[in-house]
Parts: structure tokens; C-alpha cells; sequence
């Protein structure tokens, strides 16, 4: 596991989280820990590599 920056979709703050890059393929929703806002985070990692991260708002 390891930490990935990215910007928040909602208030445009940096945040963190921890990237299992031990699973080829994950998408799951995680709240902004700064506006708490829902966020779609999809990854793709191979060979324990991080090939493509997105963080995409959730239309409500």
C-alpha cells in the first residue's frame, strides 16, 4: 500500500488515501475528509504499479 495525492472534485482541496495496488482493478466511493462530499475513486494498478487513478464527483 502506499499514498496517493489527488485533488478533490467538490472544494478542490489535496487529499490523500491508500492505493492497494495488490488488486488489478478497484472502484469504490470515498467521502472528501475535508467537505466530506461522496467521491468515485477508480484505479488500475498492475505488476503493483498505479496505471490510472480518477476521482470524479458524484451527481446527486
Amino acid at each position: 500500500m502506499y499514498e496517493h495525492f489527488f485533488q478533490c472534485p467538490y472544494c478542490w482541496e489535496q487529499i490523500s488515501m491508500l492505493i492497494d495496488s495488490s488488486q488489478n482493478s478497484q472502484i469504490y466511493i470515498e467521502d472528501c475528509e475535508i467537505c466530506c462530499n461522496p467521491i468515485q475513486i477508480n484505479v488500475s494498478c498492475e505488476n503493483n504499479e498505479l496505471l490510472s487513478f480518477q476521482a470524479e464527483n458524484i451527481e446527486q
